[in-house]
């Protein structure tokens, strides 16, 4: 049985991908909101359920990829280079989905038409699931 100590020597490890990845997170978070024609956590502070399952449904549909790649691989620079891939392609899930699928999106989105937040925050997730299962190495 492996000692306590002996299963702690991947701490650090850990650490270093936690660290990359909520930092990924966090840069993932500010590019989403300049994206944005609105003010997503404004919006979210007022109780705006639209803006909380867009921007919530984003967030997941990044992480998703970073999750697949962290279980495949001890590279920090694949880590890295998916995660500024599944940001792009996040960002692209946006804008498809606000300007193609409902043009009107922003205008529902300040009106907390909840159908527009649960639709493009399934696509975020549906598309974030497409890359996780792409990126078994």
């Amino acid at each position: 049985m492996p000692s306590i100590l002996q299963s702690l020597t991947t701490l650090p490890s850990y650490l270093l991908f936690a660290a990359v990845m909520l930092g990924f997170l966090l840069l993932f978070i500010v590019a989403y909101t300049a994206v944005t024609p609105y003010r997503e956590l404004a919006l979210v502070r007022q109780g705006n359920t639209t803006a909380a399952l867009t921007l919530g449904g984003a967030m997941i549909g990044f992480a998703l990829p970073l999750t697949s790649v962290a279980s495949h691989t001890t590279s920090l620079v694949d880590l890295a280079v998916w995660g500024a891939i599944a940001l792009v392609s996040q960002i692209l899930v946006y804008v498809v989905g606000s300007r193609v699928l409902l043009p009107d999106f922003r205008a529902g989105v300040e009106a907390d038409r909840t159908a527009y937040g649960v639709l493009l925050g399934s696509l975020s997730i549906a598309v974030g699931l497409l890359n996780y299962g792409s990126l078994t190495y």
